[in-house]
């Protein structure tokens, strides 16, 4: 027995709202990114230096300030769950400043289906020195 047709659309539709977040980023484009993400959605990274949790602002902002180099997060192996109006979305990937690699790791995301379509809610990551494997290819 196969998936039915609206998990299959809810899971491409959550999908297509998280490479929406990251063509934002590579395009610098803060009102992109700010499309995808829930008026009241939190942030929070799992680091060297801990944890910090806090609101999406600052990370708006600074996608949207002139930068010198793209900010290019590629993903892969992105694991997709719904049931009823929320959806778990985990991945692996790798942050770019053009062509370097900066580092890379895990996001965790949470969506909430509004009225207007799939929103994220709380978008957690952690950030490992640049010594992953990038898309199975190695450091």
């Amino acid at each position: 027995m196969g998936v039915p047709a609206y998990a299959q659309s809810d899971e491409a539709d959550v999908r297509a709202v998280i490479d929406r977040l990251f063509d934002g980023m590579r395009a610098g484009d803060s009102m992109m990114v700010s499309s995808v993400l829930h008026n009241e959605a939190l942030m929070a990274r799992a680091g060297s230096q801990g944890l910090r949790i806090g609101p999406t602002d600052g990370f708006v902002r600074a996608v949207g300030t002139p930068h010198d180099e793209v900010w290019d997060e590629r993903i892969w192996d992105v694991h997709i769950s719904i049931d009823g109006r929320l959806a778990s979305a985990w991945m692996e990937f790798a942050f770019f400043l053009g062509d370097t690699l900066s580092h890379c790791g895990v996001n965790s995301m949470q969506l909430y289906r509004t009225d207007e379509g799939w929103k994220i809610i709380y978008l957690a990551d952690t950030n490992r020195p640049p010594t992953c494997e990038v898309l199975g290819q190695g450091p």
